[in-house]
């Protein structure tokens, strides 16, 4: 491992640039790839990408590239990716159910290990080959299946009980769906996804967008009818 701490900023685009050697060179071995490449398809310039992955101690060659399989294996070790992480959803709702069964989990180096819940109606009986369990059961779990990750698909209301639950278990990694804000030790990861909260983001440049397009177009008449 690099001994050089490595920047949150570049540790954030580390996942863009795996995701972006996968689909350019797939299993092909011996392959290249340039930073140019891995620019486009993370959204940044070719200078940070060089930048980025001399943290990581992988230079590249001029005029030849990057070696793409030592680079994966450069940026999954990185990640922390080099064996399966296994994840423990609680809340085995439509959302926790829509994650358990998404694909793209697996190819990215993480297991779904456990899916709890607390409801009587669901606890006891099987998804996707797991059995959902109650959340009663999460210290056992944690120590049964190495879980390192836990993902919170619950109603606001539950999720820093959850939380608390979670790192009472000793997980200290936790991936939050639920629109709350959770209070947890600092020595606890967590990150947010609110699909809410993007989603308000985009309506804000789609509504910047209509109403740079409607000046744009007030400009123009204007223009028009002073020639």
């Amino acid at each position: 491992m690099v001994d050089r701490q490595i920047p949150e900023a570049t540790v954030a685009r580390l996942p863009l640039y795996l995701r972006g050697l996968l689909e350019l060179v797939g299993d092909r071995k011996g392959a290249t790839v340039s930073s140019e490449q891995l620019a486009r398809l993370a959204g940044v310039n070719a200078a940070k990408v060089r930048k980025d992955l001399s943290y990581l101690g992988s230079y590249g060659t001029r005029g030849v590239g990057y070696d793409a399989e030592y680079l994966l294996y450069q940026i999954t070790r990185a990640l922390g990716l080099t064996r399966d992480v296994a994840i423990v959803i609680v809340g085995a709702g439509n959302l926790g159910r829509a994650l358990a069964s998404y694909k793209g989990f697996s190819q990215r180096g993480f297991r779904i290990a456990a899916l709890l819940d607390v409801d009587p109606a669901i606890v006891g009986t099987t998804f996707e080959g797991i059995e959902i369990r109650h959340i009663d059961d999460l210290k056992t779990v944690v120590v049964e299946e190495d879980i390192r990750v836990g993902v919170i698909a619950t109603p606001a209301s539950a999720a820093q009980e959850v939380a608390d639950h979670l790192v009472d278990a000793g997980v200290r990694a936790i991936l939050n769906f639920a629109p709350s804000v959770l209070n947890v030790p600092p020595d606890v990861n967590v990150r947010k996804v609110d699909l809410s909260i993007e989603l308000q983001v985009l309506a804000f440049y789609q509504q910047r967008a209509s109403a740079i397009a409607s000046a744009r177009e007030a400009g123009e008449r204007l223009s028009a009818r002073r020639r």
